[in-house]
C-alpha cells in the first residue's frame, strides 16, 4: 500500500493549516455528523467528525488520541450504512483511489446532505514555477495523479467549485505549500510528504533539484521570482468541491 511507505513521516510534515481548514470547515458548517474519507492521520477533521475511514495502518497510527475513531477499509468499499452521516470529506484522497467511481458513489450513499472534496485542478498546478521551471518529471507525475475537477462535478451530478489559495507560510506541507520557501523543496523530509515528489524517480528530480539549489545560493531565484515575494497567497489550483445531495 503506497502510504505504509510515504506515509511514514506524513505527520511532522503535513500538519493542517488553520486557514484551509477554516475553509474546509465552512463548507461543513450546515452539518452535524462528518465521516472523513481516507483520513489519513486526521489532517481537517472537522470536530463533528463521527468516523474516519483510512486503508494504511501506517497513517492510522499518526493519529492523536483524540482524534475520530477510524476504521480500516477503502473509499470504494465503505463500512458504513446508507445515509449514516450528514456529510462525507475527502481532502486530498481521490486521487489515490483505485476506483474513482465507485468511491464517489460510495460517499454519496454514505452522506445525506452533502459531499466535500479538496483537490486539485492540474491545469493550473503545472504552471508553478517549482514543476514548470525545476521538475518537469514531477509535473508529469503530478498530471498523472490529478483527477480533474471537472470529473469530479460530473460524478457528483453538480457541485459548487471554491478556489483555495495557498498561505505564503502555510503550515501543511503539500505540494504547492512552498511557493514563498524555495529552500524547503530541497529537504528530503519534505518531499517525502508529497506525492508529486516521493513518486518520482530520484534520478529524474536531481538536475532540477541541483539548479534550484544553486539559484537559490546565487540570488537567481529571489531575482526571477521577486513578484512572489510581495504575495501573501497564491492560487495553485487547490480547489473544494462542494456537492449537496
Amino acid at each position: 500500500m503506497r502510504y505504509d511507505e510515504q506515509g511514514l513521516t506524513y505527520s511532522l510534515t503535513r500538519r493542517p493549516d488553520p486557514r484551509i481548514a477554516a475553509a474546509i470547515d465552512a463548507a461543513l458548517a450546515c452539518t452535524d455528523s462528518v465521516a472523513n474519507i481516507g483520513a489519513g492521520a486526521g489532517s481537517y477533521e472537522p470536530n463533528h467528525t463521527v468516523v474516519a475511514i483510512e486503508p494504511s495502518d501506517v497513517m492510522i497510527a499518526q493519529r492523536t488520541s483524540g482524534a475520530a475513531p477510524a476504521l480500516r477499509a477503502i473509499a470504494e468499499r465503505l463500512p458504513l450504512q446508507n445515509d449514516s452521516v450528514d456529510a462525507a470529506l475527502a481532502v486530498l484522497t481521490v486521487h489515490h483511489w483505485q476506483n474513482l467511481e465507485r468511491g464517489i458513489a460510495e460517499l454519496m450513499r454514505v452522506a445525506r446532505r452533502r459531499v466535500v472534496i479538496l483537490g486539485w485542478d492540474h491545469r493550473i498546478t503545472r504552471e508553478f514555477w517549482l514543476l514548470r521551471d525545476y521538475l518537469p518529471s514531477a509535473a508529469e507525475t503530478d498530471g498523472r495523479l490529478a483527477v480533474p475537477i471537472t470529473r469530479l462535478v460530473e460524478l457528483l451530478g453538480g457541485a459548487t467549485v471554491q478556489e483555495v489559495p495557498v498561505p505564503h507560510d502555510c503550515s501543511d506541507g503539500f505540494g504547492g505549500a512552498y511557493w514563498r520557501r524555495p529552500r524547503a523543496y530541497l529537504d528530503p523530509l519534505v518531499q517525502a510528504g508529497m506525492s508529486m515528489l516521493a513518486l518520482t524517480s530520484r534520478p529524474e528530480l536531481e538536475t532540477g533539484l541541483s539548479r534550484l539549489r544553486a539559484d537559490i545560493a546565487s540570488g537567481g531565484w529571489e531575482r526571477r521570482y521577486a513578484d512572489l515575494l510581495e504575495l501573501d497567497s497564491l492560487d495553485l489550483g487547490y480547489r473544494l468541491v462542494i456537492a449537496d445531495l
